[in-house]
């Protein structure tokens, strides 16, 4: 992977506190320590993203209490269809957050406002091109997958809900995220947390009291995302918003869509990443385990979401100041900011690594206290699946550093890289190991991935120390 030089962007205004129009309207200045900037912006979007995984966490508990390992099944079943959803809004939110940023570095408020706009245009577009997927070919997809029976049954009965409401869907994800680079951090959390709570709520109403099982799983979620969608757009029409939208001025900008397409790219194919790994070990599960297998899987996704939703909240809590930075021409503040997240998700995730193999009984019976066959193959897929854990947070950051400044070519090819290696894995070691290579296929691929990355972040991390600002 070659490095590409650092291009910072030539029309940037100088920061001082001569510059009183610009600074009135950043929430970033030049005499604010590094740290205080970055935990600004990253609890918010830690506590936020914290919340919404311990949503999707609970969805899998409430599962795998009311409906049994066959729920836990066919909802996994579903996960790859999701993660399309999911990364569609999360490009957006990415590639027009970031952009946002930028341009607020610069001082450029019609330019913010422009990618404002298009995004919301984007997310009508790919919410149409969503329901079209679902309903075509959702079955097709869970069938490749080898859902059959009770399992299946349970997937499309997720499906048949939530197929319309996926732009809601793809809105919850975009919507909180320009919002919180709209300088509101705090409201962005907020209106996830809002969002996360309304879905508990309705989880157990409608799986606990109503036993509607996934129906009520996907009803649930759907609500909850229109809610958080129609207050985001309360907010963008408010006078708190500081790029507004107004009915004036509403014009797709095709030039203006695709470079928010081009910059949020990674995101959507991690997103592909993770659909395509999970749909995979799906496949490799049911061939050589059984549907308990797809459940202790999904048991062990859901472990590990808790994590996955830090890490990606640092990662998301790091863009904003990275991106200001680089809109800045502050590149020391831009390594100092990478460092620091760095450090938090790696020592973080060796961390829940060792607790969960000194206390895996306490997390397993979380979703299932009856099934001790579920409980062993859950144990066993604990050990060897998430061995490599910290790497996926290291894959993150250096995903949205790349995003962050404006090199989306490179984020893109980290995320690529990701599929191209797993594949290789994924295919030889269950011929070699049995289920055991199933379990082993994705931290091994995380392992060589790491050792291409991470002179590649390093080199250009350097590159940029070494610009003239």
């Amino acid at each position: 992977m070659q490095n590409q030089s650092i291009d910072f962007p030539q029309s940037v205004p100088p920061l001082s506190y001569e510059n009183k129009h610009l600074s009135s309207t950043r929430s970033i200045t030049t005499d604010e320590s590094i740290s205080k900037v970055f935990w600004r912006y990253a609890i918010p979007s830690v506590a936020a993203m914290v919340v919404n995984g311990l949503y999707q966490v609970i969805d899998g508990i409430f599962v795998g209490h009311y409906v049994g390992f066959e729920g836990l099944a066919g909802i996994n079943m579903t996960m790859p269809i999701m993660g399309v959803i999911i990364g569609l809004g999360l490009m957006i939110g990415m590639g027009g957050g970031s952009l946002i940023s930028i341009y607020r570095g610069q001082g450029a408020a019609h330019k913010a406002n422009a990618i404002l706009i298009n995004s919301l245009y984007l997310i009508v577009l790919f919410a149409g091109l969503s329901t079209l997927l679902i309903n075509n070919f959702g079955g097709v997809l869970l069938n490749l997958q080898g859902a059959a029976g009770n399992t299946l049954s349970h997937s499309m009965n997720y499906l048949s809900i939530f197929s319309w409401g996926a732009g809601f869907a793809i809105s919850a994800a975009v919507i909180p995220m320009l919002i919180r680079n709209d300088n509101s951090p705090n409201f962005a959390t907020g209106l996830m947390v809002f969002g996360a709570l309304v879905n508990i709520v309705l989880d157990y109403l409608l799986i606990g009291v109503y036993s509607l099982g996934l129906q009520g799983a996907a009803i649930a979620t759907v609500i909850a995302q229109c809610l958080v969608f129609s207050i985001g757009m309360i907010y963008f029409f408010s006078s708190k918003a500081q790029t507004k939208l107004t009915l004036k001025g509403l014009n797709f900008k095709s030039s203006v869509a695709i470079k928010i397409i081009k910059l949020g790219a990674s995101s959507l194919f991690m997103f592909l990443y993770f659909g395509l790994v999970i749909a995979l070990h799906n496949k490799l599960l049911m061939v050589y385990g059984s549907p308990v297998s797809v459940a202790a899987f999904a048991i062990i996704g859901y472990i590990a979401t808790l994590y996955y939703v830090t890490a990606e909240g640092i990662a998301n809590g790091m863009q904003p100041p990275v991106s200001f930075y680089f809109g800045a021409k502050q590149a020391e503040k831009i390594q100092a900011t990478v460092i620091l997240a760095l450090k938090i998700v790696v020592y973080s995730g060796i961390a829940i690594v060792v607790i969960l193999n000194i206390f895996p009984d306490f997390f397993i019976g979380l979703f299932s206290q009856a099934d001790i066959e579920l409980a062993i193959e859950t144990q066993q897929g604990l050990r060897l699946h998430l061995f490599a854990l910290c790497l996926d947070g290291f894959l993150f950051i250096a995903t949205v550093y790349f995003m962050s400044v404006n090199q989306g070519a490179k984020a893109l090819s980290i995320s690529i890289g990701n599929i191209v290696l797993q594949l290789p894995f994924l295919y030889l070691l269950p011929q070699w190991l049995g289920i055991d290579g199933v379990w082993l296929s994705l931290p091994l691929s995380n392992v060589l991935l790491t050792l291409i990355v991470v002179p590649m972040l390093w080199r250009d991390m350097q590159k940029i120390s070494k610009s003239t600002l």
